[in-house]
């Protein structure tokens, strides 16, 4: 695996590469809205949830079904999730130059109170797709009492373009 610089001097679509992970179909919407939108130079990504690779998706609470790490690697899976919607829509990783803010909310239970440590599974993929400077932007991440179809974590997006 590469250090921190040398994924910094990849492009996008190398540093996913390097990392040895497959993308997820990319989730068609289940609702009226759209998956993403681009306006100018800004790409929205919709909430996403954590999608595998048979389509099937990631389903618990954490805090009651599900723990800490396994929740961290259900924001990781979104985070594959939000990668797939932007190369089937977009073409190509290369397309984003930086992330702007990510918004995790974490289906937990109330007393539940690390919700930045999961969400670190989405942040810490893009960091080592489009690196330290890029990769890493404003977020929030907070718990709710439910998700759609009791998913452990949703993910949206605001990225930048080239």
């Amino acid at each position: 695996m590469l250090n921190d610089m040398q994924s910094d001097l990849l492009t996008p679509e190398a540093a996913f590469a390097n990392l040895n992970l497959s993308l997820p179909p990319a989730p068609r919407p289940l609702g009226v809205y759209k998956p993403y939108l681009i306006d100018g130079k800004y790409l929205y990504i919709s909430g996403h949830g954590p999608v595998q690779d048979d389509k099937s998706l990631i389903i618990g609470r954490i805090g009651d079904d599900m723990d800490i790490e396994a929740g961290k690697l259900a924001a990781r899976q979104v985070g594959l999730t939000i990668l797939s919607t932007i190369k089937t829509h977009l073409g190509s990783l290369d397309r984003v130059k930086r992330v702007i803010k990510v918004l995790g909310m974490v289906n937990c239970t109330p007393d539940f109170e690390r919700h930045p440590y999961v969400i670190n599974g989405c942040s810490e993929l893009f960091a080592q797709v489009w690196g330290e400077e890029n990769g890493i932007g404003v977020r929030s991440a907070v718990g709710m009492g439910s998700l759609p179809d009791n998913i452990p974590v949703e993910i949206e997006a605001l990225l930048e373009l080239v």
